[in-house]
């Protein structure tokens, strides 16, 4: 192994001349930015075939190799694993999070080969995605199932979206380039790749960050730097992130989010193979096979729209109370808000909650109490939400204790 400059920043890059400060805007807690909003251990460590020799760095150098990385042509293989320590409850947590998703209808009246809703089963277990891109115009992303396959395609001005297991597609206009210029066609909030989830965990030192290079790595057969993030705060259920960063062009080729409860990670994903030549054109071509159902995006929103136009209102209201406050900083950023018309959670005693859906509420919820009075916190191994019974709610990637605390001095 290499010996690296692995002395550590804690966000005093932030008082270094303009060039040194447009790199270390890049570092800020993935959980904090809500990836784990979304939103991923597969391998126990990030080294695949020895730890390669290479050039000395600093941990400033390697987030400016990140940051200037301009890479816009590769396809490749990614297994991605996310471990949030969810009961499965015999698969009831899968159907209560994949209907949030659909809309609380279960998908009836829509396609099954909706990104939203498709993607969000990339939160919990192990996948295997093949990916390729040509530029902010040409994206796909296929997620491999034993049985089936589920396609995401991005080119110029169409998104296609097939489920093979349904036999269903997905159609929206692109309208030009993806969002943000992603180089991928999945949904925005929906990171898919390592570089996805490092451009989430790299955005802004504040002063709670330590960050260093800690040697190196061989990942998907290249040779790679291992960066290191670690909150300086106490509270944060973030242990680690560690980022391997291609020595040669700087994209990430894998990210690891290591809860600070220990056990395996709670998110990680990396390639298995990667090139970085111009994929063929027939990677983004598409046409939806003969007796497949076809969705027009502009006709499910439309059905959606009639069906949740009551709640959406109720939610405008709510937001017209006040934009959610956010406590703290760093690792530590609590979001403080009001559920809409100060609605609690049901109690055991409620005639209207499904013994299924109240055995899974109490399967996740710890019952608190402090001078805020009491209420439920729901807790996962990375995101924690305290929901107290006068309908206040606050969520961060903290423990169960800075949650009270943060709800008692509010």
């Amino acid at each position: 192994m290499a010996p690296n400059d692995s002395a550590e920043t804690n966000g005093t890059a932030a008082r270094r001349p303009a060039g040194r400060r447009k790199a270390a805007r890049y570092i800020v807690p993935v959980a904090v930015a809500g990836v784990a909003a979304a939103t991923i251990g597969l391998v126990p460590a990030l080294a695949s075939s020895g730890d390669p020799d290479l050039p000395k760095i600093t941990a400033q150098e390697l987030i400016e190799k990140i940051a200037a990385s301009d890479t816009e042509q590769f396809s490749g293989t990614v297994k991605i694993s996310t471990d949030l320590g969810i009961p499965s409850m015999g698969g009831l947590a899968g159907s209560f999070l994949s209907g949030a998703a659909e809309g609380g209808d279960g998908g009836k009246g829509g396609s099954s080969a909706d990104p939203q809703s498709k993607l969000t089963e990339l939160a919990s277990g192990t996948h295997t995605l093949r990916v390729a891109a040509d530029g902010p115009d040409k994206q796909r992303l296929s997620v491999l199932d034993q049985a089936s396959e589920y396609s995401l395609i991005h080119n110029g001005d169409d998104v296609w979206a097939y489920d093979s297991g349904s036999n269903e597609v997905y159609h929206a206009d692109g309208k030009g380039k993806a969002p943000h210029g992603k180089e991928q066609a999945a949904p925005e909030g929906v990171p898919t790749t390592p570089k996805a989830l490092a451009e989430e965990a790299l955005k802004a030192a504040d002063g709670t960050t330590s960050v260093s290079v800690d040697g190196t790595a061989r990942v998907a057969g290249r040779d790679a730097y291992r960066l290191v993030l670690k909150p300086e705060q106490k509270g944060s259920t973030v242990g680690s992130i560690t980022v391997a960063v291609d020595a040669k062009n700087g994209v990430p080729l894998k990210f690891t989010l290591q809860p600070s409860s220990g056990g395996k990670a709670v998110v990680d994903a990396g390639f298995t193979s990667v090139d970085f030549g111009k994929p063929a054109a027939s990677s983004f071509a598409f046409t939806p096979p003969k007796g497949a159902k076809v969705t027009e995006a502009d006709d499910a929103k439309a059905e959606g729209h009639e069906k949740s136009r009551g709640d959406l209102g109720k939610f405008k209201a709510a937001e017209g109370e006040g934009a959610p406050k956010i406590i703290g900083k760093g690792w530590n950023s609590i979001a403080e808000f009001k559920t809409p018309g100060g609605a609690a959670l049901p109690s055991k005693a409620s005639k209207d909650v499904p013994a299924e859906a109240q055995q899974f509420l109490d399967a996740l919820g710890d019952k608190v109490s402090g001078k805020f009075g009491s209420g439920t916190v729901f807790k996962t191994r990375l995101i924690n939400a305290l929901m107290t019974d006068d309908g206040r709610v606050y969520v961060g990637a903290v423990t169960k204790d800075a949650l009270v605390a943060a709800a008692n001095a509010g």
